[in-house]
């Protein structure tokens, strides 16, 4: 199974002020075509070749590293084009929210653990909230891991990638990620993956 760029669920200037056309632009049409073709040219003649792409990036993380790189930043972003949307956060449903309470301590306290995760990640890479075991967790992670390979279903990430943000934010990470929580999330879209995990 080859993989392939999507559209992007919405129009370019949609997501403004919080992340702009040029941002989108460079990161969709640039960054992620980039993962999709270096990910397909890395696919070709290994044991991976006609997988579902979970299964490649489960199976390829510690054994090919380019394919890993590649293969997991594609995964990334399908999900992350649609873990946002043109005026997104505000109300979490109520099953998930109920499940972030109990496993969290509060829909702040979520905020605040998400954004430091994000915040304090060195370097490019992710924060999640994921669910492991039956229990949502937030996490960091380097480069183009997710939290797959350990085991757990991502239901919400960011890129912190300094590609993600550093054209409207320039160096203030904390702003992108308040920004990102508070604005832009697709709470529905984060809600149908937990409904899908549990």
């Amino acid at each position: 199974m080859s993989f392939t760029l999507p559209d992007l669920p919405y129009s370019y200037d949609s997501l403004a002020p919080y992340m702009s056309r040029e941002t989108l632009e460079y990161h969709h049409d640039k960054h992620h075509l980039a993962y999709v073709n270096n990910g397909n040219n890395l696919l070709k003649g290994t044991e991976f070749e006609g997988k579902s792409l979970e299964e490649v990036v489960k199976g390829a993380y510690g054994k090919n590293a380019g394919l890993f790189n590649n293969a997991g930043q594609h995964y990334n972003h399908l999900h992350f084009w649609n873990w946002m949307k043109p005026n997104g956060g505000g109300a979490i449903p109520g099953e998930l929210e109920k499940k972030i309470i109990e496993d969290i301590g509060s829909v702040e306290k979520f905020k605040e653990d998400f954004i430091a995760a994000g915040t304090t990640q060195f370097g490019s890479g992710w924060a999640w909230l994921s669910l492991k075991d039956g229990k949502l967790e937030v996490t960091k992670s380097a480069n183009g891991e997710n939290p797959l390979i350990h085991g757990a279903t991502p239901i919400l990430g960011v890129d912190v990638w300094e590609h993600s943000y550093y054209i409207d934010y320039r160096n203030r990470r904390p702003d992108y990620l308040k920004a990102f929580i508070d604005h832009m999330v697709n709470w529905e879209y984060v809600a149908e993956l937990y409904s899908k995990a549990v």
